[in-house]
């Protein structure tokens, strides 16, 4: 009970393929709708390049756990990998909105891959006992990279030029080795012709959805919304520290005391967090710093919080054999509310104003409040 779930067999994979994976991912995520705008686009073209990534991520997700049973893990491991990696070399031929929108869809086929079989793995690998510890850990794998390049990647652009970004985008096509490897110890994995249980599993996608939704919406604007670009970094550094933070100790705290007890609370922290945003950034020429890192800070820990309890929920709800339909149709109520995010928010502050587009977040993450208060029974293990 005391061991590290880094030490379970095949965990150390699933970190090395998870890290180069979200690099990939999180370089380009606040950095390929800058590349759009430095190619003419507008707000609404922007927030478009990341709602295709996350509706083809969506759309693949739906279709993993049929592809695993009939192609075998180490194929579409490997698919993935490559599908999100390679793309990311052609952004350097065109910041033509276009071609910027047909990248962003291949490489969400490879995410779709990635988010599905690497949170399923987690409770493939980990007996139940450990399994918050072991979502935290595959949550820092995770939120690592989003800490380097999601607050970074901007900083990057600004001081080094877009060709480091589309070559760290590459990364996860270097993770193809520890996929493999990780794909042939995975086809122990059982498998059932039952359906999946997919209304109990409801409940923790759209308490994601709220959250990510959020999230979504300040990794995509948080640049556009502050008239300082380095307090925009310090800003989104402040996000995904906290939010890196949260999900790992949300782990082992689930373990000890149940995710239940988190659940209610964090959904508050997500809307008073987009409050104090918009309060923030009620002013285009004078962002009020200490309301926007505040707002920022609060916002990242009930993102990476929520992350990890929904996850261990979502799991608690099935058996063995579905936990594969567990991870996609959680991936799916991640993915759906940043993309979201990213499109919903644009267009709202589009046409009106960011404050207005924040608030209307929070509220749409606030009406998840009545689904965080209900307290379901686990299903049995397998």
């Amino acid at each position: 009970m005391k061991d590290s779930a880094l030490r379970a067999p095949g965990m150390p994979l699933l970190v090395a393929m998870t890290l180069l994976g979200f690099s990939g991912y999180a370089a380009l995520l606040p950095v390929a709708p800058l590349w759009a705008v430095h190619g003419g686009a507008g707000s609404m073209g922007a927030g478009l390049v990341n709602g295709v990534l996350m509706l083809f991520t969506v759309l693949t997700q739906l279709v993993v756990p049929a592809s695993l049973r009939r192609f075998g893990w180490a194929p579409v491991l490997a698919a993935g990998m490559l599908l999100l990696g390679l793309p990311a070399a052609a952004f350097a031929l065109s910041d033509d909105l276009i071609s910027v929108l047909a990248l962003s869809a291949v490489r969400g086929l490879g995410f779709g891959v990635l988010t599905v079989t690497g949170s399923a793995l987690v409770a493939e690998l980990v007996e139940p006992a450990r399994r918050g510890q072991a979502i935290g850990v595959y949550g820092l794998a995770v939120a690592g990279p989003q800490v380097l390049f999601i607050s970074g990647g901007p900083w990057i652009v600004e001081n080094l030029g877009f060709g480091l970004i589309f070559a760290i985008g590459v990364l996860p096509a270097v993770g193809v080795v520890p996929a493999i490897m990780l794909g042939r110890r995975a086809e122990r994995v059982p498998s059932t012709g039952e359906r999946a249980p997919y209304l109990q599993l409801l409940r923790p996608m759209v308490l994601l959805l709220g959250v990510t939704l959020a999230g979504g919406a300040l990794i995509t604007f948080m640049a556009p919304m502050s008239d300082s670009a380095g307090l925009s970094t310090l800003a989104l550094l402040c996000m995904t520290v906290f939010a890196a933070f949260a999900r790992w100790r949300a782990g082992t705290l689930s373990d000890r005391f149940g995710p239940h007890v988190f659940i209610w609370p964090l959904v508050l922290v997500t809307a008073a967090g987009m409050a104090v945003m918009a309060w923030a950034v009620r002013d285009p020429h004078a962002t009020v710093a200490p309301a926007l890192l505040l707002g920022a800070t609060l916002v990242g820990i009930s993102y990476g919080a929520l992350q990890n309890l929904t996850l261990v929920v979502a799991f608690r709800a099935v058996s063995r054999p579905h936990y594969g339909s567990a991870s996609a149709v959680w991936n799916i109520g991640f993915d759906t509310g940043t993309g979201l995010g990213s499109v919903m928010i644009g267009m709202i502050a589009g046409g009106s104003s960011f404050p207005i587009a924040l608030l209307v977040g929070g509220a749409f993450s606030l009406l998840t409040l009545p689904l965080a208060l209900r307290r379901p029974q686990p299903a049995r293990e397998a």
